[in-house]
């Protein structure tokens, strides 16, 4: 097993962790070098219906334990995930091919999510008085009750930080949770959920499983309460058919083409730095990348040479330290779909600008950064999410026609908008179709917001993650009324000709108050 450092006592068991009954595992590789990285359990149907049956009972006691008990046992967890930094990095760069720097932005993701939650379930989820709709005949008050048991369906890309971002509201919510892994970042999973055990989470509460999504995941999707799914657009739709006809809830972050807008009032260096990591950090293998980049005519020739620049010195590695700039695309299937877009675009007479080469010198799936200008309707590329190492560029002569062209998309997950005036940025973010716009940055500012909701446009999926909108949806709302006895309701034909006049009046009368 390559990089045994990321295994010390405290990780070594971590597949054990796995709702899994039987013998079967599957091999996972590190992008790193190929080599298989560990034996994961592979979970069947029933696994994961039991898993489910167990988080039920769980939840009964979480949920009634309040949310004193669940602040301090997050906090705890909290302070656990700091503490493990260093192997939760070790394991998150073997499995995922990724940095050592853009790993550490899903430690401080996945801190700052439970942090966050911990201290707002309180405040956003505690019961509430509500105006009667006779003010002083009754009373109205509204309480929140925990979903239940929520089915998260994690990917591979972001595993840590994503599965923290549906999972931590959740259990702050008072639900039990029971979450498929993608293979490929199981393990990060799983210290993630180990670090929240002995925080004092119940080991029933959270449950992992691991397997086909064909078996598990539908399993999974036709059992629980309500359902987070971050994946394919494609995948989104089944689950959203799914959740429809058992009349469940869903948050579905999918897919995305998302666009850089480069105004004509920047600095081009500063500018094409940034490009170039909104881009491919993570080799783009991010739902938040960028993939299309609009730049005004104005100051194209500048940025385009400083954005190949910066991309053709940077460093790419696999280290388990802070010396590389970009890491690995995470399978052979992710090099395949790198590999197929660029050379439909390129057959059909795109330019490459800069990369469009494997780096098998450096790893297996190592792709250089590639930037296309050229980039027409008829190509994949165009429209399509490639989701890692290519982004195409495009000149515009105005605002608006970036604008429109950032727009003329089926997705609308984030947008971005660099300029040198963030008053500019601010009225331009306004119009973009977007559940997310960050102005001289990529994709971190609304993704470290964590106190602000998260989630995307028409394609680009329903329903948000962080925020009080995040915690919302684990809930239902319950409205409780209750009279006073100060005046009798009418109930019979002669009470409405007694009452009707003198209810109008305090009708006009209400109205009148809340004009003012």
């Amino acid at each position: 097993m390559p990089a045994q450092t990321a295994f010390d006592a405290l990780y070594a068991s971590l597949d054990d962790d796995v709702v899994a009954s039987g013998s079967v595992t599957r091999p996972v590789p590190t992008p790193s070098t190929g080599e298989t990285l560990h034996e994961l359990p592979q979970s069947s149907a029933d696994d994961v219906r039991d898993a489910i049956s167990r988080a039920r009972l769980a939840q009964l006691a979480w949920g009634r334990a309040g949310f004193a008990h669940r602040r301090r046992v997050l906090l705890r967890a909290h302070e656990l995930l700091l503490e493990r930094r260093e192997l939760l990095l070790d394991l998150i760069q073997l499995e995922s091919g990724k940095t050592r720097g853009q790993g550490f932005e899903e430690i401080f993701q996945a801190a700052s999510v439970t942090r966050y939650n911990a201290l707002a379930a309180k405040r956003v989820l505690r019961g509430r008085r509500r105006r009667s709709g006779i003010p002083t005949v009754a009373t109205t008050r509204v309480r929140y009750r925990s979903k239940g048991v929520v089915g998260v369906i994690t990917p591979w890309n972001y595993a840590l930080s994503l599965a923290a971002m549906d999972v931590v509201p959740a259990l702050a919510a008072g639900c039990a949770v029971v979450q498929k892994a993608d293979d490929q970042g199981a393990l990060s999973i799983l210290a993630l959920r180990r670090a929240f055990i002995e925080a004092g989470v119940p080991e029933a509460l959270w449950a992992v499983v691991a397997g086909p999504a064909g078996e598990v995941g539908e399993a999974l999707t036709d059992e629980v309460d309500y359902v987070c799914f971050t994946g394919s657009t494609a995948t989104g739709r089944k689950i959203a058919e799914k959740a429809g006809r058992r009349l469940v809830g869903a948050s579905l972050e999918l897919g995305g083409k998302n666009p850089l807008i480069v105004l004509d009032d920047v600095d081009p260096e500063r500018a094409a730095a940034n490009a170039a990591h909104a881009c491919f950090s993570a080799m783009g293998q991010l739902c938040v990348s960028i993939e299309r980049i609009y730049v005004h005519r104005a100051v194209a020739g500048p940025f385009q040479k400083a954005l190949v620049a910066e991309l053709a010195a940077a460093k790419l590695g696999s280290a388990l330290d802070f010396d590389a700039d970009f890491g690995s695309l995470a399978s052979a299937a992710q090099l395949e779909r790198v590999t197929g877009h660029l050379d439909d675009a390129v057959a059909k007479g795109a330019t490459v600008l800069v990369g469009g080469t494997p780096r098998p010198d450096v790893g297996p799936w190592f792709f250089s950064p590639t930037v296309l200008t050229g980039v027409t309707p008829e190509m994949r590329v165009y429209a399509e999410e490639t989701f890692g190492a290519i982004a195409s560029l495009y000149l515009v002569d105005s605002e608006e026609e970036a604008i429109q062209a950032a727009n003329a998309s089926e997705y609308g997950l984030n947008a971005a908008i660099f300029t040198g005036s963030v008053a500019r940025g601010q009225r331009v973010a306004e119009r973009l179709e977007a559940g997310s716009v960050n102005i001289n940055e990529g994709y971190r500012g609304t993704f470290a917001s964590v106190d602000a909701p998260m989630g995307g446009q028409k394609q680009s999926g329903v329903g948000r993650r962080n925020g009080p909108e995040g915690l919302l949806r684990f809930v239902e709302p319950v409205t409780i009324s209750a009279t006073t006895g100060l005046l009798q309701l009418p109930r019979w034909a002669g009470e409405y000709r007694e009452q009707a006049p003198l209810l109008l009046l305090l009708a006009r009368g209400l109205a009148a108050l809340r004009r003012r």
